[in-house]
């Protein structure tokens, strides 16, 4: 998160994080997310750490995944590097006060519609498809997850003992994988 100002009272506003809410902390699920990204890791003998960074929930920072130590012909780096919010579709944009835009929303989360949310008729892999909004994000960041099914190209996997180095626009964050 980044600390934007503090106030006479020593309280403080974010810069991200807390999506025009003036909150600090999130309040769970549906939101985006300050980093969008999402590590499965099964730590059994011979078994795959998978990697994505996930749109889903929309975005508002760059970021990356690099795989530390692992193997395997997917286990590369996957990243996020672009600035959405300068792009946003003004529909999907969340805002401060003075308009300036601070996070981008999916179409999901803007809209709440089945099409965009692949629920209902749209929750399986033949009928949940991209649309205009998943394909913004999708071509802004192509190894992203952009919508629930898009898991050919978004979905990264490494063997062996693996750490991982998640970096964003303000952070740096390292997770280590336990045996």
């Amino acid at each position: 998160m980044l600390i934007e100002s503090s106030d006479s009272f020593g309280g403080f506003t974010c810069a991200t994080a807390d999506y025009g809410r003036g909150q600090v902390a999130c309040n769970g699920a549906g939101e985006p997310r300050l980093h969008p990204s999402q590590n499965s890791h099964r730590h059994q003998t011979g078994a795959q750490d998978t990697h994505h960074i996930s749109l889903v929930d929309g975005l508002n920072l760059p970021i990356s995944i690099t795989p530390q130590g692992g193997s395997g012909e997917k286990c590369t780096t996957t990243s996020c590097g672009v600035n959405i919010n300068a792009d946003c579709p003004l529909n999907l944009a969340i805002t401060r006060s003075d308009g300036s835009i601070i996070g981008c929303k999916s179409a999901c989360l803007a809209f709440n519609e089945p099409q965009y949310c692949c629920k209902d008729q749209y929750n399986s892999s033949s009928t949940c498809k991209p649309t205009s909004y998943s394909m913004f994000f999708k071509n802004k960041c192509p190894q992203a997850y952009s919508y629930a099914s898009d898991d050919t190209s978004s979905t990264f996997s490494c063997s062996g003992s693996t750490n991982y180095l998640l970096l964003s626009a303000h952070n740096e964050f390292r997770f280590y994988a336990i045996i």
